[in-house]
């Protein structure tokens, strides 16, 4: 997988000007047709090392919303790879968009309790895999890992527009993960929790350690915008999001990406930032992910 570099783009808004802030952002929802944004960085170096290892099938897991299972499906199609999907929950007559894709795409979608679900890093839950699919390469849920991880520094590398601070969406950690090893103490960088709690920095520094990468303090994750939880909206984010994209032309969804934006913009206005400033905000794309919410005008 060639990772193309994908454009920077600068935005203007009237706030923007009143607070005296550059901003740019990082366009990697551009970077694959199917399997797009930060999902293609993190199965770039994992679906070599599936080939590598002489692996014909992926298997993996989410739930029946998953970015992550359409872009593995997708991926799959793209790049020569069955692939399984191991879905939480029982199964459904009427698929819904993520999930009609998956299937278009070949993948094979296989519906594992809650409970199991649970355990399924477990050894016995993987025997249990094998034995019925035989030998696979293993995708962890949200597709982060090492590999996934090495593929999310290439990031910081291909920017070469200048700015003080970068932002990205977090959910499992490993795109933040990697933009921490790119920058290497260089900058500052902020993410945004899509996810309610403020868990996310202990499980970003266990991913930092595993790669070598530890004591850097040029990083924090901000948990004000979750709007109440992984997948929870509000009128205000819809609302936003719909003004951002008539504004800008440029797609959110309001899960990662529409999050971070209205993040940055409540934080622009509340003078977070020093004037002068120059902001990079990476779009992880997941605009599939709109298919399944009826919010447009």
């Amino acid at each position: 997988m060639q990772s193309p570099k994908t454009p920077i783009q600068e935005i203007k808004d009237p706030l923007f000007d009143e607070k005296g802030i550059k901003f740019f952002v990082k366009r990697d929802d551009l970077n694959h047709p199917v399997v797009s944004g930060n999902k293609f960085r993190k199965l770039k170096y994992n679906l070599e090392q599936a080939k590598l290892e002489g692996h014909n099938t992926l298997l993996t897991f989410g739930g029946a919303f998953s970015n992550h299972i359409y872009a593995v499906a997708g991926a799959g199609a793209s790049f020569g790879f069955k692939t399984i999907g191991i879905i939480r929950g029982e199964a459904h007559e009427t698929l819904n968009p993520t999930l009609a894709f998956a299937q278009s795409q070949g993948m094979h979608l296989h519906y594992m309790d809650r409970e199991t679900y649970r355990k399924k890093s477990e050894p016995e839950v993987l025997e249990q895999l094998e034995s019925q699919f035989g030998k696979c390469y293993i995708l962890p849920e949200g597709g982060t890992n090492q590999l996934a991880i090495k593929g999310c520094t290439e990031i910081i590398s291909e920017i070469d527009q200048d700015f003080d601070v970068i932002t990205c969406s977090v959910g499992t950690g490993g795109t933040i993960s990697g933009l921490i090893a790119g920058l290497n103490g260089a900058k500052k960088l902020i993410g945004f929790s899509a996810l309610k709690g403020d868990f996310l920095k202990t499980e970003v520094n266990v991913l930092l350690q595993e790669i070598g990468v530890d004591k850097l303090n040029n990083w924090s994750i901000q948990t004000d915008y979750h709007f109440g939880g992984y997948a929870k909206i509000k009128p205000d984010l819809i609302r936003f999001i719909r003004e951002f994209e008539r504004a800008h032309s440029i797609p959110l969804e309001p899960i990662y990406t529409g999050k971070m934006f209205y993040g940055l913009f409540d934080m622009i206005k509340n003078d977070f930032f020093e004037r002068g400033a120059k902001i990079m905000a990476v779009h992880t794309g997941g605009l599939q992910g709109n298919a399944g919410f009826d919010f447009r005008d």
